[in-house]
């Protein structure tokens, strides 16, 4: 009997250790391609989320400074249409400038992983914008937030996780209703929420040209991008004279020609956003789209660059 128990004792020590989810090392894929493109797994992240694109983009910094792009994950599911989220149930994905602190990380959320928007934020607030527990999650299913595959999302998640561990306080999250070219604002001069889209621009234009995220202060109940906050500021009161950084122009490192994007299918609209996709559901989206590599439109830094899905 001894020797069995001891038998077993010996086979139990060396049974592998399965990690929760929210702790699940970055795949060799993935660290692969961090080394490839020149880039560490605890730098600073930046996310930039495109609505009308059902994109999310992984962007990093890298030895100068500047933040190049790791990968593009397609948004599985999202609520709602263009525009900022306003109330409490509208179910209504948010748009504006978000940043994400260790604090909003959910490693135990029941739609898999997920990090809180931190919807509303002070610009919100100021306006009585209401809802909670907005966030980019997993379970491929929203009610007012970026829902993404089980898969992309512990990959998204690991990938945050880690610039936060090396001691980064906070990522930004730029949640845009699509891509802010010049040409798609034209088209949508009438629109109710073009003089909020024409803010939102200019912290777009910024990134596309500094590759920096523009510092964004809140006051007379409006962003204010790309300036240097003298102090805490009250939302709603008055804006004081700000300073602008200087940025020196950028010139970018040497990284690959190709544009990384990782596979998954855009479900928006084509199937409902509150309960999980049946495999019905996915064989019926996959027969009704094209085959092959997936259009993604180019930043101006990177145009003529060639677009291939990620292995």
């Amino acid at each position: 009997m001894a020797l069995s128990l001891s038998v077993l004792a010996a086979c139990s020590s060396n049974a592998p250790v399965i990690p929760p989810a929210s702790e699940v090392p970055l795949s060799k894929e993935a660290l692969a391609l961090l080394g490839k493109k020149g880039m560490q797994p605890g730098s600073p992240i930046f996310v930039r989320i495109f609505k009308e694109e059902s994109e999310l983009e992984i962007w990093k910094q890298r030895d100068d400074g500047r933040f190049y792009h790791f990968k593009t994950y397609p948004i599985c599911n999202w609520s709602g249409e263009i525009g900022p989220k306003l109330v409490q149930g509208d179910r209504q994905a948010p748009e504006g400038f978000y940043t994400i602190t260790p604090k909003l990380m959910n490693p135990n959320s029941k739609f898999y992983l997920s990090f809180n928007l931190g919807y509303p934020n002070s610009y919100d607030r100021s306006y009585g914008r209401t809802g909670d527990f907005v966030m980019v999650h997993g379970k491929c299913r929203s009610a007012g937030c970026y829902a993404m595959t089980d898969a992309l999302m512990e990959e998204i998640y690991g990938l945050t996780r880690e610039s936060l561990k090396a001691g980064h306080p906070s990522f930004e999250v730029h949640a845009m209703p699509f891509r802010m070219t010049d040409e798609r604002m034209a088209r949508l001069k009438t629109h109710k929420w073009y003089p909020f889209w024409k803010t939102l621009k200019q912290g777009y234009d910024h990134f596309e040209k500094h590759r920096i995220p523009p510092t964004v202060a809140v006051c007379e109940r409006r962003y204010v991008v790309n300036v240097e906050s003298p102090g805490r500021l009250d939302p709603t009161g008055y804006c004081p004279p700000f300073r602008r950084p200087v940025i020196a122009d950028y010139t970018p490192l040497p990284e690959p020609s190709l544009t990384t994007i990782a596979d998954g299918t855009k479900y928006k609209g084509l199937v409902s956003a509150d309960v999980d996709p049946t495999l019905a559901d996915i064989n019926a989206v996959r027969a009704s789209q094209p085959t092959g590599a997936t259009s993604l439109p180019q930043s101006s830094a990177a145009q003529g660059a060639t677009v291939t899905p990620s292995p």
